[in-house]
């Protein structure tokens, strides 16, 4: 009898080169579905001042506590979290330039910078005094200081918290964030600020651009649009915070003697991204149709990463973390309000 044994014809064949999106789709159709009801939600009455962001890691929340994300959109969601992600805070640089941050002058930088890092500072410190995580720590420390829900998903790229950790600092920045923006048009004429100290103000201290301009333009013309430069001068103050905490993750991980650990160390290389496109924008006039369709874009594409971080999020988790993070919260929406004010009335 002979030995020889036939070929398996049954052997899976290699595969496509269009599997690995195959393998993505879903996740991603399932993502993009409920950013488009993020935005579709912001025409309900109410829901307007709202970014589409905020509504989608909720809409995602409900949908892992209500349905279950399917096992078959992990992979694509995964996607999301990550890559889109980044690629999202890439093209964040497009709505920034040069000229803007020259525009709120030396005076005015130094009251965004100040504001920034003593928040940040403060922020961190009082989550280790309190028991708060470090990580989430950060997380509420670069929201309220920077730029809300995007910071805290850009900074999360180097503090690699539980999604339950962002989806609690993004409730955080979204309760205290309307708190301000409801609030501080109440305030000018009480605090006797210009629409010149207002619009610093604003720009300096509440979380959300969208936030900023819908307390900002309350002010007047002239308070609305300095408020929004003022604002979008400390986003761009994102890139050297993630690069910063980067740095520090290294060191912690060298500090340790872990080999694999320091190997892990995140490096925010797609920040240097955000750099060139500040870069390009300030160089290269942009269309002001195009623009508005990037900026459309780019926040489509951050409430994708915020949808899949909320179908990634377990309620229970989130009520684990107690109460103690929403006070680190509130202590340092108290703060940056009242340390901005302090340095805008010197600076006057």
């Amino acid at each position: 009898m002979s030995s020889y044994a036939p070929q398996n014809l049954a052997q899976p064949a290699p595969a496509a080169a269009g599997a690995p999106w195959l393998a993505i789709g879903p996740g991603l159709l399932l993502a993009g579905t409920i950013a488009a009801a993020g935005f579709a939600l912001r025409q309900v009455p109410g829901l307007g001042a709202f970014s589409p962001m905020i509504l989608a890691i909720l809409i995602g929340i409900g949908f892992h506590k209500l349905v279950g994300t399917p096992v078959r959109a992990k992979a694509g969601v995964a996607f999301a979290m990550r890559k889109v992600l980044r690629f999202a805070i890439i093209l964040l640089g497009l709505q920034l330039t040069v000229a803007q941050v020259l525009a709120v002058g030396f005076s005015g930088i130094t009251v965004i910078a100040l504001t920034l890092v003593s928040t940040f500072l403060f922020t961190t410190w009082l989550g280790r005094r309190i028991g708060v995580e470090r990580k989430l720590a950060e997380l509420i420390a670069a929201g309220t200081s920077i730029c809300g829900a995007s910071a805290v998903i850009a900074t999360n790229t180097v503090t690699q918290a539980p999604d339950e950790d962002v989806a609690y600092a993004v409730a955080c920045v979204t309760v205290f964030g309307s708190i301000a923006m409801f609030t501080y048009p109440l305030l000018p004429g009480l605090l006797h600020l210009d629409a010149h100290g207002y619009g610093l103000w604003t720009g300096a201290s509440i979380h959300e651009i969208a936030q900023v301009v819908a307390a900002a333009f309350q002010g007047g013309q002239q308070a609305g649009e300095f408020g929004t430069v003022a604002k979008l001068s400390r986003v761009m103050m994102l890139a050297p915070v993630v690069i910063t905490l980067g740095l520090m993750a290294a060191r912690r991980a060298r500090g340790k003697g872990d080999a694999g650990a320091q190997a892990k160390a995140p490096m925010p290389w797609f920040v240097l991204g955000f750099i060139a496109m500040v870069g390009l924008n300030s160089l290269v006039t942009i269309p002001a149709d195009a623009k508005a369709g990037i900026v459309t874009a780019t926040t489509f594409l951050l409430a994708m990463a915020l949808a899949a971080m909320g179908l990634e999020t377990d309620i229970r988790k989130l009520r684990a973390k107690g109460l103690r993070p929403l006070l680190l919260g509130l202590a340092a929406f108290l703060f940056i309000a009242c340390f901005s004010l302090l340095l805008v009335k010197l600076a006057a």
